[in-house]
């Protein structure tokens, strides 16, 4: 290797990589190569789908679930690897780290920040799976975790502790990972915000060519399947709470209505972009978040007092036995639930990771960790104390539909909670709202990342380039609802799973280059 090219070495605490070294090496910022491959590999799948919906269903669920039953102590020893790394970042001398260096400035204020990252990484799924979810574990829905008897007292406590489990730390350690690794060589270091360059201190320059280009190509076929199976799934809950309140059918119809709602306003986001958009978009999704979240508690007051704290003393004292996978009596419960969730969430790590990554820019490794893997969890334990705590209490009481009818229809959870509060309809108008702006937070800053991704790590990409990615999301998740309708959409979400098993390997390599990364800086 030639001297002129004073690249990143493990053992020089003092150079940068600088993005024209980057060009000087063979990688182009400005390449296309791996976006094009990416929407015809994307084309592809898509026509596979709807050509053949239910074979096609069948096949990737089948896959998926070969990979969760084989692979399901990989996953939950990878989950609690991340959670522990991410905690002795924190309290280590690395947490001191800058990211962009020890001058530089946080560009967002913590709270539009806080906001920013948490309707990217979760909004969305607490508003489908707070109610359902500890309904669901109380009842004996599906399977009851760690074997416990449903209906009972044990049945509550890890119905509640189980589901923040799943929507807690874990999660947000992948997550975190994935961001901090991204800013920090993005920053520090001066490579392109793509996941390849994360894998220079293993990869060499073969970072910026194929194998680069492959890791990239995963991760924009990762996002882009996420994104698309999420408006379609969104769109039927939205569908479905329109049909409940106002009585007009769910139809196929609506839902696409809904996406191309959704997908407008995602667009007029991302041309704005992220101080004029984005930002906005999540600080109005926190504060109707909050403003529902109060007018819930309030209207359940007697049960939320003593639900969160349960919530969080559940979480706490289930936390070690949900975390070990051996000798368990519950084999059928963790690998359709905790193992699902894992290989989903690190799926959408590339998105998630991205996004919060690119704002992220001036906060310390211990202040970074802390708000994006503490914050998050403490606020889930209120989330969950509510919906969860309303929820279960109905059903314990015999109270509503919940009751009466067990958990008949996922999407509809949340309503049919409602229907026996104080002001339902006002809830239900409130919480569509909500659905359809976590929505469109969630589309913008998706197509924000596969920009980044797509223009070679470029944050600034072209509005066209902008605008072309958040329409295909919005298109391909009408297409697949038009065409195959559930079935299309369970397929393309079976898809993305599948992915988690090579990423959660791309993770644990992530944490070794991080490590790498880090030893190279002075803190």
């Amino acid at each position: 290797m030639s001297d002129n090219h004073d690249k990143y070495s493990i053992n020089n605490t003092d150079y940068t990589v600088g993005q024209d070294n980057v060009q000087r090496w063979g990688f182009d910022v400005h390449n296309p190569v791996f976006g094009i491959s990416a929407g015809l590999i994307l084309l592809f799948l898509v026509g596979v789908l709807v050509s053949d919906t239910a074979t096609a269903k069948a096949t990737l669920d089948g896959f998926k679930w070969q990979l969760i039953g084989n692979f399901d102590w990989l996953f939950m020893w990878s989950g609690n690897i991340f959670v522990l790394f991410c905690l002795v970042l924190i309290a280590s001398p690395f947490g001191r780290i800058r990211l962009g260096g020890s001058e530089a400035k946080p560009e967002y204020s913590r709270l539009s920040w806080l906001a920013m990252l948490f309707a990217a990484g979760m909004g969305i799924g607490l508003m489908f799976w707070s109610v359902a979810e500890p309904v669901a574990y109380l009842t004996g829905w599906y399977k009851t975790p760690l074997g416990v008897e449903p209906m009972t007292p044990e049945a509550a406590n890890l119905a509640i502790g189980a589901t923040m489990y799943h929507w807690g730390l874990h999660p947000w350690a992948i997550y975190g990972v994935v961001a901090l690794s991204m800013a920090f060589f993005a920053f520090n270091k001066g490579l392109p915000l793509s996941i390849r360059s994360i894998f220079y201190p293993l990869l060499g320059d073969r970072a910026w060519g194929w194998p680069g280009h492959i890791i990239d190509i995963l991760a924009v076929l990762a996002t882009l399947f996420g994104l698309a199976t999420s408006l379609g799934l969104g769109a039927q809950q939205a569908a479905s709470g329109i049909e409940h309140v106002f009585g007009i059918s769910s139809s196929i119809g609506v839902q696409i209505a809904v996406i191309a709602f959704v997908t407008l306003l995602a667009i007029i986001s991302v041309v704005r972009g992220i101080d004029g958009g984005v930002k906005i978009l999540s600080n109005v999704n926190m504060l109707i978040a909050l403003g529902l979240l109060v007018i819930v508690a309030l209207s359940g007051l007697s049960v939320v007092v003593s639900s969160i704290p349960k919530t969080l003393g559940a979480y706490i004292e289930n936390f070690i036995p949900l975390s070990n996978p051996h000798g368990r009596p519950d084999e059928a419960w963790y690998q359709g639930w905790t193992v699902f969730y894992w290989a989903w969430w690190v799926s959408w790590s590339p998105f998630v990771g991205m996004f919060i990554a690119r704002v992220s820019k001036g906060r310390t490794v211990r202040e970074f960790l802390t708000a994006v893997l503490i914050v998050p969890t403490l606020v889930t334990v209120i989330w969950m104390g509510v919906y969860g705590g309303i929820a279960m209490d109905q059903v314990v009481n015999n109270v509503g539909v919940l009751a009466s009818e067990g958990l008949t229809d996922v999407s509809l959870a949340m309503f049919q909670m409602f229907d026996s509060l104080p002001a339902s309809k006002l809830l239900s108008v409130i919480a569509i709202v909500l659905v359809l702006v976590f929505f469109i937070t969630s589309s913008d800053s998706g197509s924000l990342v596969i920009d980044s991704i797509t223009a070679g790590g470029k944050i600034d990409a072209p509005i066209p380039q902008r605008v072309f990615w958040a329409t295909a999301e919005g298109a391909i998740a009408a297409a697949l609802l038009w065409i195959g309708g559930t079935e299309a959409i369970q397929a393309l979400q079976a898809g993305a799973i599948s992915t988690g098993l090579p990423f959660t390997i791309v993770l644990l390599l992530m944490c070794v280059s991080l490590i790498k990364g880090f030893k190279t800086e002075q803190y």
